[in-house]
């Protein structure tokens, strides 16, 4: 374990994300640049794509960081059966959900969907499914999309700790996902029930959804539910769904039948918003 991630058991995460989301939605012409200028340096931001490529016309930090992109920069897999990928980035792990419902971390890590979901019942629906957990780095458009069509039917706030989700945390941390901070977000789709769960990291200070606006924070000391039922809230494949401040991680759960994971995906697979994820039967 590396002394970062040992460290990070100890530091005050809670307090640390607010102080970076300051920093994050500053407007200070200095604040802003100077960060602006370090990630794109640092990571290689290709700002080419960027809706607006100007560093300097953004607000903040933070409007720069969930900048939109120009209109055919991402394109959604023309075949009609392809499930998308949500974000760009690259794959921590995917493969079947156990039928106890286990699903892999890394070598000799793992947790629950119902660690994962805040809920045994919820989680019951994905036991012998499969799973793609997809982490965006800071140099990664942080906007998540719809895997597939689905009508939003809850969504539940576990509170949690906030870990970092680099690739030394994921192997160290044990039952890291199931630990963080999250946003589950439940869709109805013509398939059967499907989970996007949005996770907290170190120096992520917010998770918004485009239904309601910012959901963290407020930070919580206990799982929140809000429903959704009968809002008519549809959200179409490829559509926007939620963002994220800073990087961090969104797991996919599909339910035993839905879809036959996309030939070739594997862990440490960098993917792009809109390629093929999953394939429907038929």
């Amino acid at each position: 374990m590396s002394l970062l991630t040992a460290l990070t058991w100890a530091l005050p995460h809670r307090l640390l994300s607010s102080l970076a989301r300051g920093v994050a939605y500053s407007e200070s012409p200095w604040v802003k640049r100077r960060f602006i200028d370090t990630v794109v340096r640092r990571f290689g931001v290709d700002l080419d794509e960027a809706a607006d490529p100007d560093p300097a016309s953004y607000a903040s930090f933070n409007a720069f960081f969930t900048r939109s992109l120009k209109p055919g920069a991402r394109v959604a897999d023309p075949d009609p059966r392809a499930l998308l990928m949500p974000a760009d980035g690259r794959i921590s792990q995917l493969g079947p959900i156990e039928s106890d419902g286990r699903i892999f971390q890394a070598k000799g890590q793992s947790f629950t969907a119902a660690e994962l979901l805040g809920d045994a019942q919820a989680a019951r629906v994905f036991c012998g499914g499969s799973f793609a957990t997809v982490y965006l780095s800071p140099r990664d458009y942080h906007r998540v999309h719809m895997p597939w069509t689905g009508v939003l039917r809850e969504t539940v706030h576990v509170p949690g700790r906030l870990f970092s989700v680099g690739p030394a945390a994921v192997r160290h941390v044990p039952r890291l996902f199931a630990r963080n901070e999250r946003l589950v977000c439940h869709f109805d789709t013509d398939f059967g029930p499907m989970a996007c769960v949005m996770v907290g990291a170190m120096l992520v200070s917010g998770v918004e959804t485009v239904w309601s606006g910012i959901e963290i924070p407020v930070y919580g000391d206990a799982i929140t539910r809000k429903d959704w039922r009968g809002k008519g809230i549809v959200l179409e494949r490829f559509a926007e769904m939620a963002r994220f401040n800073y990087g961090s991680t969104v797991i996919v759960l599909l339910p035993p039948g839905a879809a036959a994971l996309a030939p070739g995906l594997e862990a440490e697979s960098p993917v792009r918003l809109g390629q093929a994820l999953a394939y429907r039967p038929g």
